[in-house]
């Protein structure tokens, strides 16, 4: 009975695990099991709290949460195991997910937090194994709530600006972890960084890179110092000093990157190697290291005879290619970009990639390469490279030649390179036409062939069997024309597409059409006319779309607005330009659908109307250039709704009218803003400088503004160009202009570079300049009812290229210390009421091509010497100031003061008629005076020297050896 009682119980049990195995194997699109309807709420309201950007989260609809993008459920119980979720943007992560109770893997990277914090009820998962925040936009101190994970085998929190530890001790609760990564976490006042070092035994991957650590600490001697760990990189911290020597403990070791070590104050440099014979990838680019720490008595080959992957790139080696590289047969990767490598490369047979770019190789490209026979990819870019391409170049599948100075035509023999998936031609002196035999190379994946001379005609047969192409860049050769049949149906399907300068034709490409996987599509000056195709508008969006310096014309609604945009999974900027075509009427709010873009050029074309207030929904947007339209109206204040990621705003050339709306002061990232050439009115708003200090362009040239000019826009002290000419200001100016310091010294990081068009008049001439105003420096305040002196304190801005104040009504003296603005193009002082002499130090301006001080009241003698020597043959200079003489002018200075003598003023005397006898007697001591002085100098000086010889000889002495010295 025991004995059938078992036996039942035996087959009610593998009844049951047949039955869960048989369920288990079934598809959920089978069963009838559904997720939680609390963890389904959960997700819905996590949705809601984030704008998806992706279209990730169109799929969250209906009942079944298991059957959604980026959700994974266990096939028995039909809990959220897994969520994975990218390219979401949100104030925070939601709280609702701490309902997910059954969690083991989150993965919330590449989304954009907005420097919120990580939430703390992370720490509640306790069946978490995966865990990956990175590139997510928090901020703030790492809550040791993470320490409670303890199954956690994989921690990813890299890539966080500003997310911080100050206590490494949550680590400690962490023993299973295997993977860590806090790239770009500041640790640098972290404590308990052992914690992370010798307490997490089964760590095989560490990633410390960019933390701001200085000092290991000497914890580090301990043998139980990672004990398992294979993947090591502190990359990019601030270490001084030896090398470590717990490196001899990393037995395990195969990866390290010592990348940003400033191995030249390594003493030890020599025996580190040593410590870790396992090592087979090592990373040392940025290192200080030359060519002595590659010499045989630093480096011992026995000791590196197992690496194969080595990064020397960015260091100071130079000369001839180091030997010792050359004996290294275990070597497949070889990168020693940004040296100073002058030499020919030596024969390394094993190699399979190898990196030159970036150094100082010169003349055709060596023969030595053809005997690295098994080289798959080639990197010799922005060297000095002659000569035709050689043609042994057979059996790579990538090549990079671009930037160096190659010519001839492109060889015949890629047709030929069955392997070839890369190829850069771009950027050399190229010429001739493009061999129809690169139609045949059926893997090349992306082809860029840019700034050349090349010509001809481009076919249908160029393509023929390019069914792997992506990425196709033929831009600069300006006398290469596309000729394909509008019935044309292309084998591949391309990402990036660019034309600039060529001529593709007068129609929109017809077999664009059928590009369905588009992100890039450049037709920049590409001879296309004609209104935009409707088939267009069914596209999928397009991130980056330039058909700017065309002919298009009528309206913008066929824009691509269907579909999802994001493809291949890398960052795209997501940018619109149609600059300079002949789009005429108003802007379409099919653009409000376009919630990822981050530039919208629409400037110098002939919209019309107002700006359409649906465009609010761009909450993205980093530029707004409009300009050089016919919109109108008043400037709308909610253009202020994405306060914290608009960076310009350019509505010049335009017809807008009113006052600037105090709103847009809430713009508190601004980089550049201008309102120029509309017809604005009102006081200048003060409110400028008080919100928007990070201001470097501010443009109101040529409208209606009164009042004066407010002390407020003191405080911008990032300005770089000030242009408020053409208005009706009042007022004298601002000696505080004189202390902006982005104009008396450039302090400019490297995330202040904005590109920009701005509209500057310097010496007399409209310019504009695209990507390089960052580095001009402009002051305009000409064409007002400005009163008073020039302010001295505005010779401190030493940066000034430019500086225009004239057709006002200043008066009073030019400052003599005007020399001390060393580096002026450009000065117009025209149109004034300025009086005394040019002073002297303004021949001490050496860049000095356009001077204009016409129409003033100054006097003396024109100064001579250094760049004013150069503009001597231009009267128009100095017209309409009556006392000035010299050259060019034809007045001669014989009656007038010496401009170089200092003169002081005395009060005038009125003398009546009876006063004639007395002027007379002065007159008579004057040359009495004169006469005694002239004696008493010449014998009190010459009388002497001629009686006392010893005097006299070594006053001759001493002007001989001063003769000699000199010569």
């Amino acid at each position: 009975m025991g004995t059938l009682s078992g036996l039942g119980l035996h087959l009610i049990f593998t009844s049951f695990f047949l039955l869960a195995t048989t369920y288990t194997c079934l598809s959920v699109e089978n069963t009838s099991i559904i997720c939680f309807e609390q963890e389904r709420l959960a997700l819905l309201k996590f949705k809601h709290s984030v704008k998806d950007f992706s279209g990730m989260l169109s799929s969250w609809i209906g009942n079944d949460c298991c059957r959604w993008e980026g959700i994974q459920c266990d096939s028995l119980t039909g809990r959220v195991e897994s969520l994975n979720l990218h390219f979401v943007v949100g104030n925070e992560v939601n709280s609702s997910l701490v309902e997910l109770s059954h969690l083991n893997h989150l993965d919330l990277s590449e989304n954009d937090f907005r420097g919120s914090r990580i939430p703390e009820f992370i720490g509640s998962f306790k069946q978490m194994t995966y865990l990956n925040l990175s590139t997510a936009g928090f901020r703030g101190i790492i809550p040791p709530h993470i320490g409670n994970l303890s199954n956690l085998k994989v921690l990813d929190l890299s890539w966080n600006d500003e997310l911080m530890s100050d206590d490494m001790s949550w680590t400690f609760g962490l023993p299973s972890l295997q993977h860590l990564d806090l790239s770009w976490v500041d640790l640098g006042g972290a404590k308990n960084m052992g914690m992370v070092l010798y307490n997490l035994p089964s760590l095989k991957e560490l990633s410390l890179r960019g933390c701001g650590l200085s000092n290991l600490g000497p914890f580090l001697n301990s043998s139980r110092t990672l004990p398992n760990i294979k993947h090591l990189d502190l990359s990019f911290n601030s270490f001084t000093g030896p090398l470590p020597g717990f490196f001899q403990n990393l037995t395990s070791l195969t990866f390290l990157d010592l990348s940003n070590f400033d191995l030249s104050l390594a003493w030890n440099f020599a025996d580190f190697l040593k410590m870790i014979p396992s090592l087979t990838e090592l990373h040392m680019s940025h290192c200080e290291l030359n060519k002595t720490f590659l010499s045989s008595p630093h480096l011992n080959l026995s000791t590196i005879s197992n690496i194969q992957h080595l990064d020397l790139s960015d260091n100071s080696i130079g000369g001839i290619f180091p030997s010792i590289l050359t004996n290294m047969t275990s070597l497949r990767f070889l990168y020693l970009s940004g040296n100073m490598l002058s030499s020919s490369v030596s024969t390394m047979p094993n190699l399979l990639e190898l990196d030159l770019s970036n150094n100082r190789l010169t003349g055709p490209i060596p023969e030595s390469l053809r005997r690295l026979r098994f080289l798959e990819v080639l990197d010799l870019s922005y060297n000095e490279f002659t000569d035709p391409i050689p043609t042994f170049f057979g059996k790579l599948s990538k090549l990079d030649l671009s930037f160096n100075q190659l010519n001839g035509s492109i060889p015949d023999f890629f047709g030929k390179s069955a392997d070839l998936t890369d190829l850069n031609l771009g950027s050399n002196q190229l010429r001739g036409a493009i061999p129809v035999s690169v139609g045949q190379l059926s893997k090349l994946h992306s082809l860029d062939i840019s700034y050349n001379s090349l010509e001809g005609v481009v076919y249908e047969a160029h393509f023929a069997n390019l069914s792997m192409l992506k990425y196709l860049d033929t831009s600069y050769n300006t006398k290469l024309t596309f000729k394909v049949s509008r019935e044309w149906i292309p084998p591949f399907q391309l990402v990036s597409f660019k034309i600039i300068s060529c001529n593709i034709g007068s129609e929109f490409p017809q077999w664009l059409q059928n590009q369905r996987t588009v992100e890039t599509l450049v037709l920049s000056n590409a001879s296309i006319s004609g209104p935009l195709p409707t088939w267009l508008r069914e596209m999928p969006v397009i991130p980056f779309l330039d058909l700017s310096h065309n002919k298009l014309s009528g309206s913008l609604t066929n824009l691509p607005n269907g579909g999802n945009f994001y493809v291949s999974g890398y960052r795209v900027d997501r940018v619109l330009s149609l600059e300079n075509n002949l789009f005429n009427e108003s802007i379409p709010r099919s653009l409000c659908r376009r919630t990822d873009l981050e530039i919208l050029d629409l400037s110098r074309n002939r919209l019309t109307g107002k700006i359409p207030k649906c465009l609010q929904n761009l909450q993205k947007l980093f530029a707004m250039i409009f300009s050089s339209n016919q919109l109108s109206g008043f400037i709308p204040s909610f253009i202020a709704f994405n306060s914290s990621s608009l960076v310009w705003l350019q509505l010049n050339d335009n017809n807008f009218v009113g006052e600037v709306p105090r709103e847009l002061g809430k713009l508190r990232n601004l980089s550049v803003l201008d309102l120029g050439d509309n017809n604005f009115s009102g006081n200048l708003p003060d409110w400028i400088g008080e919100n928007l200090l990070s201001l470097m362009v501010l443009r109101l040239h040529k409208n209606y503004f009164t009042g004066k000019i407010p002390l407020s826009l003191c405080k911008c002290s990032k300005l770089h160009i000030l242009d408020v000419a053409y208005n009706n200001l009042t007022g004298t100016i601002p000696a505080c202009l004189g202390n902006l310091d982005a104009m008396v010294r450039r302090k400019l990081s490297e995330s202040e570079h904005v590109y920009e068009k701005v509209i500057q008049v310097i010496k007399g001439v409209d310019l504009e300049y695209t990507t390089t105003w960052d580095i001009v420096y402009n002051m305009d305040l000409s064409s007002n009812k400005l009163v008073g002196e020039i302010p001295v304190e505005l010779t401190a801005l030493s940066m000034l290229i430019g500086l225009n104040l004239s057709n006002n009504h200043l008066s009073g003296r030019i400052p003599e210390n005007i020399g001390n603005m060393m580096r002026l193009e450009s000065l117009d002082l025209s149109g004034n009421k300025l009086t005394g002499m040019i002073p002297p130090s303004m021949a001490a301006l050496t860049f000095l091509s356009h001077l204009n001080l016409s129409h003033n009241n100054l006097s003396g003698r024109i100064p001579t010497g250094h760049q004013l020597q150069t503009l001597i043959d231009d009267p128009s200079i100095y017209a309409g100031n009556k006392d000035l003489c010299g050259p060019p002018l034809p007045n001669n200075c014989s009656d007038h003061e010496n401009p170089t003598t200092t003169t002081i003023t005395m009060p005038k005397k009125k003398y009546k008629q009876t006063d004639a006898p007395t002027k007379a007697w002065l007159k008579t001591w004057y040359y009495v005076d004169v006469t005694c002085g002239f004696a008493t100098g010449f014998w009190g000086v010459i009388g002497l020297l001629l009686l006392m010889k010893q005097w006299r000889q070594k006053l001759f002495t001493f002007v001989e050896e001063t003769i000699e010295n000199i010569s």
